[in-house]
């Protein structure tokens, strides 16, 4: 939705297909089976394969319109997702930020396509919460925002708080 249209202030997703070109050729890790049929029949329902209709999965990939992005987004998508390969949201994300977009992703280590782990669930609660807080109703950026948290403080600085609005020092006219 966030390339096709500006009418939402922010938006999450939550383990995003982002490009159905390399997800095509992919299997569900869960059970082995290839990832085509969704793509073509059920999901999807794009009614021919890669090669029959690449226009068709090109249009409905989100990575290749990820310019035309205006809309803040967080995404999820967790390391062990066999329904949809991990290396989606991040292909995804990466685009996003090399555009310098407003994007944000968060991992789960060890959960599936969707949160399993009470504390996850939990994490994810809050997160959003202060991510739609911030751009909904204009309460400050939380420090995992505004800073992030890196990687070998993750699961001991949760960065939920929130920053204070960055004042200027400049005189006033």
């Amino acid at each position: 939705m966030v390339t096709r249209t500006n009418m939402f202030k922010a938006a999450m997703a939550g383990a995003p297909v982002s490009n159905m070109t390399s997800a095509y050729g992919g299997i569900r890790w869960g059970t082995g089976l290839s990832r085509q049929f969704q793509y073509e029949r059920t999901q999807s329902r794009i009614g021919g394969t890669l090669w029959e209709k690449p226009m068709q999965f090109i249009e409905n990939s989100p990575l290749f319109f990820a310019d035309r992005v205006k809309t803040p987004l967080l995404i999820m998508h967790n390391d062990q997702d066999g329904a949809v390969p991990w290396y989606q949201g991040i292909e995804f994300f990466m685009a996003l930020r090399r555009l310098e977009k407003p994007v944000w992703m968060l991992v789960y280590n060890g959960e599936d396509h969707n949160l399993m782990q009470r504390k996850n669930r939990k994490d994810l609660s809050v997160r959003m919460s202060q991510f739609f807080d911030h751009y909904l109703k204009g309460a400050p950026a939380p420090k995992w925002m505004d800073q992030g948290v890196p990687t070998l403080l993750k699961g001991k600085d949760y960065g939920f708080e929130l920053t204070e609005p960055q004042v200027s020092s400049a005189p006033k006219e």
